[in-house]
């Protein structure tokens, strides 16, 4: 039978329900034997001794948060009892020894990947047209609607346009709202084949629309070119087409220098045009046009190639977080991260406000005493313009994070840091910085979702693997977003979004460690092509660049 709770580190002094208890049921806690004094819901919490106002709340082995009054051995813990608190933290000494996992089975795989110029190898093939300034934007939606369809790159979207269409004779043949509500869709698409496409080598032309560039701070502008430059750089992608007004602060010559920064050789085809110099916007389409066609051809040169594991680049995210992710789904991809980590391949954890509690264990685990100072810098700086502006860490949480067990960000902070593994921090990134070593990087983002999905693509994760307890659509233009739900009722009910069940941890049918290598398995897969990640398939392109002015 599987366990009804569990108490996750000797240290706590709380317990997970992993399933739906009652009150004045009896449950085994180690040697001591507890009556619950109230309903406790799985995900859940609930203390294993008395506590008194002001007592420490600890979970992980760590402290989550504070007592706000007495609360009896065997009451739920909630928002009502108990508010947010993390530790202090300092420069201290290196604990870089870590569990390094057997990696013999995936020593001399490979997986078929595009190889570049500067040595990356991306999993995917794609041709980028970017707006420099949001006063573009409209352009390259008419680049989107003239090259999408006709060379074979329609989403399914065209789905829902091809029924809105039988709705349109449905109404004009009579038929009335009612009928209308009851019309059982049957519709077949005109999309072409992968086979059938033009340029089979070319996954795809991806359209980075955003609102910035121009009338923000300097720093974003900085930032803005920066993030592009990674999405430009980056080993998923061919080459870009760029689009600029001319008079906004985000200028070509500043996009270029960033991109000569991450990659001082680059040689990828990367035509830039101005309109306010080239004069109409029927001229300025025109030589687009042209010029992307001509990238295409350039880019359905290239195919896959055998390449090491250790050419991979996970982004490690989670999203819709629920009280099980901590137990299933973060630890789970926390052993796939070690192997990648010893293959010597890298991985990226971000989401500095969900690492709000256990700083003191990552700066200790950085490999020195700089990559540590640089990540409390960071921590404490972006703490700190967060509070000024009315907001801190503790406001992390989403209604949808308490509702679902995590109801301090300490709590949140702790399981989401699992994702990362156990292995030495190897370096520490500002955003929009790239990736430079292999190894775990912490890389500085919002918890945001998107925005931080967004960051970790524009330093170089070639793939994300996203753990979510509530479920989420987040994908991203030119990287495969891999979705783990923490337990199995998510996996079975959003099917058409998530990829892989982590929930089989909770019901005891595998142990962390095996679903960590089903895990790679999958991104090894998908890496090479044999397989989409269903967010790739649904064609959720979700690309939200970071306003520093601050998002939580």
């Amino acid at each position: 039978m599987p366990a009804k709770t569990l108490k996750i580190h000797p240290k706590d002094n709380i317990e997970v329900a992993l399933a739906d208890l009652k009150a004045r049921e009896e449950i085994a806690s180690g040697d001591n034997r507890i009556v619950l004094l109230t309903d406790v819901a799985a995900k859940h919490k609930f203390a294993l001794n008395d506590f008194n106002p002001g007592d420490d709340i600890v979970m992980y082995g760590v402290l989550v948060g504070k007592a706000m009054h007495a609360i009896k051995t065997g009451e739920v813990i909630t928002t009502k009892n108990i508010k947010h608190a993390s530790g202090d933290y300092e420069l201290g000494d290196r604990k870089t020894k870590w569990l390094i996992p057997d990696t013999s089975t995936w020593k001399n795989r490979t997986f078929m990947g595009y190889h570049r110029a500067d040595g990356s190898v991306g999993v995917a093939n794609y041709w980028l047209v970017i707006p420099l300034v949001f006063c573009e934007n409209r352009n390259v939606q008419v680049i989107q609607d003239a090259f999408a369809k006709e060379l074979g790159y329609q989403n399914d979207i065209s789905t829902e346009r091809d029924q809105v269409k039988q709705l349109i004779k449905l109404y004009k043949s009579g038929k009335k709202a009612s009928e209308i509500l009851e019309v059982d869709f049957s519709v077949e698409t005109d999309v072409l084949t992968e086979d059938q496409r033009i340029f089979p080598n070319v996954d795809g032309i991806k359209f980075l629309n955003h609102s910035l560039g121009c009338a923000g701070i300097k720093e974003d502008t900085r930032d803005l070119c920066g993030l592009l430059a990674g999405y430009i750089t980056h080993a998923n992608v061919a080459g870009a087409t760029v689009l600029s007004l001319g008079c906004q602060n985000a200028q070509i010559d500043m996009l270029k220098e960033e991109v000569f920064k991450r990659d001082p050789n680059f040689s990828k085809p990367l035509y830039t045009l101005e309109q306010q110099q080239i004069g109409s916007e029927s001229k300025l389409l025109s030589q687009a046009v042209k010029q992307t066609f001509a990238g295409l051809i350039q880019a359905n040169e290239l195919s896959r190639r055998p390449a090491p594991l250790s050419k991979l680049c996970v982004g490690l995210e989670c999203g819709g977080s629920d009280g099980f992710s901590g137990i299933s789904a973060n630890p789970s991809l926390g052993h796939a991260s070690d192997i990648i980590v010893e293959l010597g391949g890298s991985v990226i954890l971000s989401e500095f406000p969900e690492l709000c509690g256990v700083e003191q264990e990552l700066s200790d685990r950085c490999i020195d005493e700089e990559t540590a100072g640089k990540f409390i810098h960071l921590m404490r700086s972006y703490h700190d313009k967060a509070k000024a502006l009315g907001s801190g860490f503790d406001s992390n949480p989403s209604a949808g994070n308490v509702r679902d067990g995590l109801i301090t960000d300490a709590i949140k902070s702790a399981g989401a840091a699992k994702k990362g593994g156990t292995s030495p921090v190897a370096d520490v990134l500002d955003y929009p910085e790239k990736v430079r070593k292999p190894g775990l990087t912490l890389l500085c983002t919002p918890g945001s979702d998107v925005e931080s999905t967004t960051a970790e693509v524009g330093a170089g994760a070639t793939i994300v693997v996203f753990t979510t307890g509530l479920g989420t659509p987040t994908g991203n233009p030119i990287t495969p977003v891999v979705k783990v739900s923490t337990n199995t009722r998510l996996y079975q009910k959003m099917t058409d979004i998530i990829d892989i069940d982590a929930g089989t941890v909770i019901s005891g049918e595998e142990t962390i460690n095996q679903a960590g290598e089903r895990i790679l398995e999958h991104i090894i897969r998908i890496a090479s092509g044999e397989e989409k990640a269903k967010a790739v398939a649904s064609g959720h392109d979700d690309f939200i660049p970071w306003k520093r002015g601050i998002s939580l």
